[in-house]
């Protein structure tokens, strides 16, 4: 689609008060967008906010034409979309009341937390599993492209939100001296807030994309330690960030592993994401590549406050 088929597009945006929710509103630029949730995000004109609750049913008047997109949790946003588009068969409405294309996310969880032992994580990629095959069979019978990402670890900060990833790594290493890690440490490939909003939108004029979920990361695969020590290094630049003067202590796996091990019975969550520390969890489609823009080196500002 042209750049002046895009113009005016009308969008409506779940999850608005996200970091890569908020990095899309900022790239949505002359695009109408309308935003929807529970609660109207600081600073967004309150004429292109819709009062909307993903937990409760669709009202029969809500209009959701030209594009959706979702950083909402996923396992909310498909039973309400599949609602909302049986409801729009039903009565038999013209196709232009239909969406035009749905971009939402998942998670990459669904992969890399596919063989967890704890009862948490199974059911966070039972449910993320569910939603994807809901949400893309709703979006079938109603002949609506959808395309449903799969980021993989997401940081940085936009429109006064943060992520929940990096950025309590971040806190962590503002309190700690010194911080333990493998000496093997797995692979990793963030992905910055604002990369992955410019993804979906990218991928919404593209309607005749495969309809298959597309695991996207960053656009520079590094190891858990150097990865680290790329957030030490930019705190080391900052004045007065505590974070710059943690020291990484590389550990044998044995011994990473038995300080690890308390966690066990009071935290397996926690225990197994220690441990998931030594695995690769990388080699997801690069975002420069959907965006057509040169690689981005790690990290990517803005990072999420201290």
């Amino acid at each position: 689609m042209s750049a002046a088929g895009q113009h005016r597009h009308p969008i409506s945006l779940f999850g608005a008060s996200t970091p890569s929710g908020a990095a899309f509103r900022e790239l949505a630029g002359d695009h109408h967008l309308v935003v929807l949730g529970r609660r109207c995000p600081p600073g967004w004109p309150l004429p292109r906010f819709m009062a909307c609750d993903l937990t409760s049913a669709p009202a029969a008047d809500l209009p959701l034409r030209g594009w959706i997109v979702s950083f909402a949790p996923l396992w909310h946003l498909a039973p309400f979309l599949a609602e909302r588009l049986r409801m729009l068969q039903q009565i038999g409405v013209q196709r232009d009341a239909f969406p035009e294309a749905v971009v939402a996310c998942s998670s990459s969880s669904v992969l890399t937390k596919r063989f967890a032992a704890n009862r948490e994580d199974q059911a966070l990629v039972k449910r993320l599993l569910e939603a994807e095959s809901q949400l893309s069979e709703a979006c079938r019978l109603a002949a609506v492209p959808c395309r449903i990402l799969r980021p993989t670890l997401i940081y940085g900060a936009a429109g006064g939100f943060a992520d929940r990833n990096l950025s309590v790594l971040r806190r962590l290493m503002g309190r700690l001296p010194l911080l333990p890690v493998p000496a093997h440490s797995g692979l990793r490939q963030p992905i910055h807030a604002r990369q992955l909003a410019g993804v979906a939108l990218q991928l919404l004029a593209q309607p005749d994309q495969p309809s298959d979920p597309l695991e996207v990361g960053g656009d520079e695969i590094l190891s858990y330690r150097a990865m680290l020590q790329r957030l030490r290094e930019v705190a080391a630049r900052q004045p007065g960030d505590p974070a710059g003067r943690c020291r990484l202590v590389p550990l044998p796996a044995p011994l990473f592993h038995l300080l690890a091990a308390p966690l066990l019975p009071f935290r397996p969550k926690l225990f197994e994401a220690v441990l998931r520390i030594e695995a690769d969890l990388a080699g997801f489609t690069p975002a420069h590549t959907l965006l057509r823009e040169p690689p981005q080196r790690f990290p990517l500002e803005p990072l999420a406050p201290r």
